[in-house]
């Protein structure tokens, strides 16, 4: 039960590196929150800092999911008869924690889109491939990151049930998929209001930096 703390925290902890910020201030000067969208993650990066500051904290977000799960996967091997599946859960759970409500900023953070992508192509890679495939295909088509990172979310706990192989550590993921979702879609729940009232905002990269 120890290895299970001490991963949630070290997970959590990971998670609450924001980059977003960090880089806004450094590159731009001001905090990333308090522009744009006012969300702490890689589009608003995109619409404020400009391409460069957004290809960066994308990939240290996608960065912060992958090196959670390896921890995870660490602390397993390093701690004899432990639950290698529930590590790995918990890791994932708690880094995408971390990144939206980070103890370093106040609790202010992103909604977890870019490191989710992180934890779910070490946790299986064929799904990770899968959503990430899905998510930049919808996002073309309407130009807007919020309906792509959603469907995904929702698609992930499906291809669960009809994809049992390629999970780094072999276990029971549904009800985990399940909660990472829900954890996506909650994060996303003023993007569904605009979406409904049809003002959703869309991306574009020209005039971009």
């Amino acid at each position: 039960m120890v290895e299970v703390i001490v991963t949630a925290i070290i997970a959590y902890l990971i998670g609450s590196i924001n980059f977003s910020v960090i880089l806004s201030k450094k590159m731009a000067g001001f905090d990333v929150r308090e522009k744009g969208s006012g969300n702490a993650g890689t589009t608003n990066m995109l619409r404020t800092v400009g391409k460069k500051g957004a290809a960066i904290t994308l990939i240290c977000d996608i960065l912060k999911g992958v090196v959670a799960i390896l921890i995870a996967i660490l602390i397993e091997k390093m701690v004899e008869g432990s639950n290698g599946a529930l590590l790995v859960q918990v890791a994932g759970v708690a880094v995408i924690l971390g990144h939206t409500f980070p103890i370093f900023f106040k609790f202010k953070g992103g909604k977890g889109v870019a490191t989710s992508l992180g934890v779910l192509i070490m946790s299986n890679w064929q799904i990770g491939l899968i959503c990430l495939v899905f998510a930049l295909i919808l996002i073309a088509l309407t130009q807007m990151v919020s309906v792509g990172s959603i469907a995904a979310a929702i698609l992930y706990p499906v291809l669960t049930l009809f994809i049992p192989q390629n999970y780094i550590v072999p276990g029971n993921y549904l009800i985990y998929s399940i909660i990472l979702a829900v954890l996506i879609v909650f994060n996303h729940r003023e993007n569904v209001k605009r979406l409904l009232n049809g003002t959703e905002n869309k991306i574009s990269f020209k005039g971009t930096k």
